[in-house]
């Protein structure tokens, strides 16, 4: 069963480990309203997560420069080294992903365009900046960046990665094209070098390559990485699609999706086919993305003009592209997404391609568009976008944490919800930890739900599986996954052993832990597991493969417990990989490679949780509407699956 007009555009898409929703990315775009302090304001949060209450699978940050000294293109951009920054980042990455979209944070650096304008605001006095070659541009004398103020750069880079992670952004897209910082290395016209940064292809490539491999190593594998590029300068002089395929596969082995843009926004003749005017035709751009994916073997997004969801839908199935990114088309229907997942394209607004939006911007630091009255105002009617929406059948599957919060909201705003639980009881494999003394209000915290759904009128049906069969029988309008995720069962010689058992296992039965316990796995589960098994009397101890606890962003929280881990002197051992189980106990390795063998009745794993993605996606074809929240769309914490399940619900009947 397939309820989907447009199936391709909602086929979900893998980019390294990390799941995305569907086909449809915000790309960047700035926001100059905004002090010269570098810091985000409450109006920015509120434009950004407009487009992931509309139904994009990532939605993308503007411009994060990299080195405030050296990268900044003008005063109000957001300079992600500057560490008062790192509160409003945190607040927009999380107002992003509690609508199930990924955030992104896109990293630039201005090169040879830095300090024009920062000589006023408090920037580099003689307006100095470092670009490929020394040269004289618009009066200013640009000065050939040294080979030790490219590593360095290199180094900032990956240290705004860093940054961006930490803040909970969940994919880095680094910015190589339209003529900044990186760019300039890779155009021929003006990276003349001599020495290894320069000149032939492979020496132009080297610093941007450096870029994308530094911050590979910062992110750690399985972290999406999006480079952007100009996938041909489209300007006498400049390079072509030939050159720009080049530099497309000289960045692959680093990156997980190659954004193919065109131009150079410091070029007016080409300004406009960057970001295409109306006098040129819908998916202008795209020949650029299909000849870029015909040679690199990783997915490949195309950008410019699109809006049209016919095309937008051939485009991808046809296999010219694998993500569509779009701006405007966003600026003027934020609810693009959710309008085309319920197959409903006439209710769109259509983008004009009038640039009126990008014109105040320039020249009122805000983006006005000639079609939503909304635009530039999201902060003052994201909180009255709720209401008086029609009423709809919502069918949620799953009754743990986020699907009890998803139920509860839904049936707050009127509409008819049905929850399916697969087993006799709600609350999610969470509720395993009930019993254990410290969680004591957590057991409280589930009854409680249990009763509002009671309450609210929701039907509830345990040890009711969804399939899509049910979906078919219950014809909902919504269906709302929320199915969690399993233990990961590591593949470690010897797992099969009658003496290994999960932390879920142990939680719910401590007697499986026997008198001495072996944990592999320093994260809040495993931690909290051997505080446990100590407050029965039993001996437990930990091997973690990182240097410290794994606090899951709960940094207070791992605090308590290492007082906890001091106090009742449990061994942790950070550092250490468990290589093989014995019956005996566990062979590990060091960071130095040194055999260490541990000794224990049981040993327990506790490395992580697999979304049940597969599970949820089976349900993804059989209603208009269908989200993913919680666990089953990214394993992380309560936090998030109250936050997701309370969006989510509360944004179905606007549209």
């Amino acid at each position: 069963m397939n309820r989907l007009r447009y199936p391709h555009i909602f086929e979900p898409i893998v980019l390294g480990r990390q799941l995305f929703q569907n086909r449809l990315f915000a790309a960047p775009t700035g926001y100059r309203n905004m002090t010269y302090d570098s810091i985000y304001p409450e109006e920015a949060l509120q434009y950004y997560r407009r487009k992931a209450m509309g139904g994009c699978a990532s939605v993308s940050s503007g411009e994060l420069i990299v080195d405030t000294a050296w990268g900044r293109g003008s005063p109000n951009q957001i300079c992600i080294d500057n560490p008062a920054c790192r509160i409003p980042l945190g607040k927009l990455a999380f107002a992003i992903s509690r609508y199930g979209a990924v955030p992104t944070a896109e990293l630039t650096h201005a090169g040879m365009y830095a300090n024009r304008t920062l000589a006023m605001f408090g920037g580099q006095s003689q307006g100095e900046a470092f670009g490929p070659v020394e040269m004289e541009l618009n009066g200013r004398l640009i000065r050939e960046m040294p080979e030790s103020m490219i590593e360095e750069t290199v180094g900032k880079f990956a240290e705004a990665a860093a940054t961006a992670k930490s803040c909970g952004f969940g994919m880095i897209l680094i910015h190589a094209g339209h003529g900044w910082g990186l760019h300039q290395f890779l155009s021929p016209s003006l990276n003349t070098r001599k020495d290894r940064w320069g000149g032939s292809l492979e020496n132009r490539c080297r610093y941007p390559a450096a870029v994308c491999e530094a911050v590979r190593k910062a992110v750690g594998p399985g972290f999406p990485i999006e480079v952007r590029i100009s996938a041909s300068e489209c300007y006498e002089g400049g390079y072509d699609i030939d050159e720009g395929v080049r530099i497309a596969r000289q960045l692959e082995p680093y990156v997980d999706l190659i954004h193919a843009s065109v131009g150079n926004h410091e070029v007016e003749e080409v300004m406009t086919v960057t970001h295409p005017s109306m006098f040129q035709p819908d998916g202008c751009n795209v020949k650029y993305a299909e000849a870029v994916k015909k040679a690199v073997s990783i997915p490949v997004a195309a950008v410019g003009a699109l809006g049209d969801p016919e095309q937008m839908e051939e485009i991808l199935a046809s296999g010219r592209a694998d993500v569509l990114e779009m701006a405007r088309s966003l600026i003027a229907d934020p609810d693009l997404p959710n309008k085309l997942r319920r197959g409903k394209p006439e209710e769109v607004r259509p983008c004009l391609r009038c640039l009126h939006c990008f014109s105040n911007q320039q020249l009122h630091g805000v983006k006005y568009c000639a079609v939503n009255p909304e635009s530039g105002h999201e902060h003052e009617t994201i909180h009255t976008l709720r209401q008086n929406g029609p009423r709809k059948k919502v069918l949620v599957a799953g009754g743990g944490i986020g699907g009890m919060e998803a139920a509860l909201t839904a049936a707050g705003f009127g509409h008819q919800v049905v929850l399916c639980e697969k087993t006799d009881a709600l609350g999610g494999s969470i509720r395993c930890e009930e019993s254990v003394p410290f969680k004591r209000k957590l057991g409280i915290y589930l009854r409680r739900q249990a009763l509002a759904l009671e309450k609210a009128g929701v039907e509830v049906r345990m040890n009711t599986p969804v399939t899509p069969e049910l979906a078919e029988a219950l014809q909902p309008d919504v269906i709302i996954a929320a199915l969690g995720a399993r233990p990961i069962r590591p593949a470690i010689p010897g797992i099969e052993g009658e003496n290994v058992v999960s932390a879920e296992e142990v939680y719910l039965h401590p007697e499986k832990a026997g008198d001495s316990a072996l944990i592999l796995g320093g994260g809040l589960v495993g931690v909290e597991l051997a505080i446990y098994l100590h407050m029965l009397g039993k001996r437990a101890e930990v091997v973690e493969m990182m240097d410290a606890i794994g606090d899951g962003g709960n940094i207070i929280h791992a605090s308590a417990l290492r007082v906890e881990i001091a106090r009742r002197g449990i061994p942790m051992h950070f550092g250490v990989r468990a290589g093989e189980i014995t019956p005996e106990g566990a062979v590990c390795r060091d960071r130095e490679g040194k055999t260490v063998f541990f000794p224990a009745e049981k040993v327990i794993y506790a490395v992580g949780q697999r979304p049940l993605q597969e599970d949820a996606l089976a349900l993804r074809s059989c209603a208009p509407e269908f989200y993913m929240i919680g666990d089953c769309l990214g394993a992380k914490n309560i936090a998030n699956a109250t936050a997701q399940a309370h969006d989510v619900a509360a944004n179905l009947g606007r549209i």
